[in-house]
């Protein structure tokens, strides 16, 4: 089977030839750029740069021979961007490690020793604090209350640092030509690579909310105004379905999967009572997904954190086909439950590998028995495509990092008796 055959078959929920294996095809499912550094430095890559596509996360794009290295079977259409060496520039990483950022952003070091980082209209709208990872969000555009209509709406997104600092191929959605190159460049890596290819899309809509309001006060808004909650949601839905029309004309018959994202756990459990989701953010979401089922042949991919599982029946009803990252060291997201309860009717898309407790903290045994055990738990009969619960952190070793991937490519490889080893 080819990669992208692989991917295709466990999303339909059939055990293909291997496993399938992501890295780096979402921002939910990367690795950061320290890490990466360490992990080139290990796997004596000298002659390679280390491209930070999502400052925000500050993640490494992989390149081309760490795919191949891990035997990577899924890609992100946007890596398609900024390929030539004048999109990017040298900088230094949190640790000294040297990176590079694309040329249009361009963060200003305080007297505190932090980066801020300001929107094309000079407003400072986040901050990566002396020695951190990753860029805060500072500003929140509606802090202060809902406005009367939602006409602005655009403009105050565009002040949030996950639109004004978003990840290839949406940095070069000003472009007059992006929606014909974003087809184009397409359609060339389909016709000239076997991998499962992946759009990221956002259409966050719960997310959106603790953007511009700041999480306490629109998580307190879902109990106390949910009129002005779903005015909102409505707003924002119009948006989304505007997106989502240009996405499915532009590579709908093109991609294999697009990738939503609204994070709606926390680690003891979802952000709201089920109840909740089910009136507010369901039939939203539903809509999302339905546009895409009729406007294309993708598959739909939600990236949602924390302990989801008394709304996962919700989210599978809406219509998502795949979740991510699966986060099974928080409460009642235990793999063997999971697996059992709704192994049938989603596909995991990570649980691959505990970033949190195991990948950083174990040792290379430890990282390959645990690896081993989730791959036997969540693999059987098709449903899981292999990544680690979210991106891979800078405290990752590098020797782990081999040892899981390593782990998952040995996986089932058949002797020459045609039995598994």
């Amino acid at each position: 089977m080819t990669a992208r055959e692989r991917v295709l078959a466990s999303i339909n929920h059939k055990e293909p030839d291997k496993i399938p294996v992501d890295l780096g095809s979402t921002p939910s499912s990367g690795i950061s750029a320290i890490a990466y550094n360490k992990l080139l430095a290990h796997l004596e890559i000298r002659d390679e740069k280390t491209k930070v596509y999502d400052v925000v996360q500050q993640l490494a794009e992989p390149s081309e021979t760490i795919i191949d290295r891990f035997d990577i079977s899924a890609l992100d259409i946007g890596r398609t961007f900024n390929t030539n060496a004048d999109n990017w520039y040298d900088i230094s990483l949190a640790d000294g490690s040297l990176a590079q950022y694309p040329v249009w952003f361009k963060p200003v070091l305080s007297d505190a020793g932090a980066w801020d980082a300001y929107n094309k209209n000079g407003l400072k709208i986040a901050r990566m604090p002396e020695g951190a990872t990753f860029f805060d969000q500072t500003y929140f555009p509606y802090l202060d209350g809902y406005p009367s209509d939602y006409s602005q709406l655009p403009q105050a997104m565009e002040t949030v640092l996950w639109s004004a600092f978003v990840h290839s191929p949406w940095d070069q959605g000003d472009r007059d030509d992006f929606w014909t190159q974003l087809r184009q460049r397409a359609l060339h890596v389909r016709q000239n690579t076997d991998k499962a290819l992946v759009i990221v899309a956002g259409c966050n809509l719960f997310e959106w909310g603790t953007f511009l309001r700041r999480m306490d006060n629109f998580l307190m808004d879902i109990y106390l105004e949910p009129k002005q909650v779903a005015r909102l949601l409505d707003a924002l839905l119009e948006i989304h379905l505007e997106t989502l029309a240009k996405v499915c004309e532009a590579v709908g018959d093109i991609a294999d999967i697009l990738r939503f994202g609204d994070d709606l756990g926390m680690d003891s459990g979802p952000f709201m009572a089920p109840e909740i989701y089910r009136e507010l953010f369901f039939p939203r979401h539903k809509m999302l997904c339905d546009y895409v089922h009729t406007h294309s042949n993708m598959h739909t991919f939600l990236h949602s954190c924390g302990s989801i599982s008394a709304v996962l029946p919700h989210l599978v009803d809406a219509g998502f086909e795949i979740i991510n990252p699966v986060q099974t060291n928080v409460q009642h997201m235990d793999p063997k439950f999971l697996k059992k309860e709704f192994g049938k009717d989603v596909t995991f898309w990570g649980g691959g590998a505990d970033t949190r407790h195991v990948l950083n903290n174990g040792t290379v045994a430890e990282v390959q028995a645990h690896v081993q055990e989730n791959i036997e738990i969540l693999s059987k009969d098709g449903g899981f495509v292999f990544a680690a619960i979210h991106n891979i952190m800078p405290d990752v070793p590098p020797e782990n990092i081999v040892a899981m991937f390593d782990t998952v490519m040995n996986y089932g490889e058949l002797d020459k008796k045609g039995e598994k080893a």
